[in-house]
Order: C-alpha cells, then structure tokens, then sequence
C-alpha cells in the first residue's frame, strides 16, 4: 500500500483504504464524486486540519475490519455482483418508497414549513429519474460489458465488440451521471438546510429526512465503488487487451 499524505486524492484513499470511507463521512468530505481532490484541498474547502485529518485517516487505517472485502483485488464480476445485490437493489425498493413519503409530507406539510417539501420533492423527483434511467443502462450494458472484458482476459480470447466501442465511452456517461446525482444530493440538502428537522415535525417528516441522510450515505458508498474501483480498473483491464 502507498503513503498516505495530503497530497494524495480523497478518492484514491478510499480506494485503496476503505475503512477511512468513515471518516471521510464523518467530516462531510465527497469522497466519491469529489474525490478528484487532493486531501490538501478537501480540507481547505471544509476548513480542517489536513494534519489532524491524516491523523485519523491513518488510524483508521491501522484497525482491522473484520471480513472486510479487498475490492482492489477481488474479481470484476464479484464488484459488480456486490454492487447490484448491495447499492442496486437497495435503490429499486428505497427510490419508490421515499417518493411516497415525501408526497405524504409535501400534501400535509408544505404550506406549514414555507414550500420546502415541494422543494425537495421536485430535486428528488429529478434524482430518482436519473438514478433509474442509470441502474438499467449500468445493467444491460455497462456492467455486461466489464464483464466479458475481465472474462476475455481469463481466457486469453479477444473481447466480443461492442456497439458502444471502448468501455471508456459508457463509463465516461456513467461518470457524468453521477455527478449530476451528487449535485442533486448536495441542492437536497441545502434545501432542508442540512436536513434539520423542525422541532414540530411529526414522526413522518422525521422518517423521511432520516432516510433521505440513509440514501445520500449509500449513494456516497455506491459511486465510490464504481468511479473509485470498478471503472479504473476495467478501463486498465481493456487497455491490457
């Protein structure tokens, strides 16, 4: 494993150190769409230490999660199993579920907290669209074609064509998309001024700000994963061929 220094991007250490991906979280820091950054300029931006956060970046480091999963070296197909069974199913039953919540909310609570449920309706509405547009075109064709990449490579056989050429192409879409999932994430919660609940909320605004937070962290996780880990080394892989 490398050094870990400042200079290094988020993404790339929560890459290769997952278990820093809490840490990150815990200072708020975008370690997945964001994660371009240099450590360096991700602290200036939140204002932290970079010394004090590398500090408990590296211990992070030193616990050892038990059973924790090496995605660097685990194979492309067992990545992607793990991202549809964990982040895709996830979405396909939350994504439905939050929108009927949130209706609840804006028709019995919109007037009464100044328009901001149909503010938020209207973000997520848009997220939720592109997010399921995205896990479909992920399945039927960026996912099946990493696939018979890594399988090309095991085998020594040439990889099928694709009528989108390069893998490069349809990550580079993948890409943009979660960018924009990660702009709607972020206009989300300055909407709901860091999903602060008012203090009369009842017990389903409550739920719904509560799941929304549980929905950005496994989008966080999700992307990480993939810009991260999967779409590097696929394109390295294709590259090899």
């Amino acid at each position: 494993m490398s050094t870990l220094t400042d200079e290094r991007t988020v993404g790339e250490i929560a890459a290769e150190y997952p278990a820093t991906v809490r840490v990150f979280q815990r200072y708020n820091i975008d370690f997945c769409c964001g994660g371009k950054l240099p450590l360096r300029e991700a602290c200036e931006g939140r204002g932290i230490s970079a010394g004090e956060l590398l500090a408990e970046l590296s211990g992070a480091t030193s616990a050892r999660i038990p059973d924790a999963v090496d995605w660097n070296s685990a194979t492309l197909g067992a990545l992607i199993d793990h991202i549809g069974a964990t982040h895709h199913e996830y979405l396909k039953l939350e994504l439905p579920r939050l929108g009927a919540l949130l209706a609840k909310v804006i028709e019995k609570h919109n007037q009464k907290y100044g328009n901001i449920p149909e503010r938020l309706g209207a973000i997520y509405g848009e997220l939720r669209a592109e997010l399921e547009s995205h896990l479909m075109k992920e399945e039927m064709v960026l996912f099946p074609l990493i696939e018979d990449i890594e399988s090309a490579a095991r085998t020594g056989r040439p990889a099928a064509p694709a009528h989108c050429g390069s893998v490069n192409n349809p990550i580079r879409v993948m890409l943009h998309e979660h960018d924009a999932a990660g702009h709607a994430l972020a206009a989300m919660r300055s909407v709901t001024g860091e999903y602060e609940v008012p203090a009369d909320a009842c017990n389903t605004f409550r739920a719904l700000y509560h799941d929304l937070q549980a929905l950005e962290a496994d989008l966080h996780q999700h992307i990480h994963l993939e810009n991260n880990i999967l779409f590097p080394r696929a394109a390295a892989l294709e590259a090899r061929l």
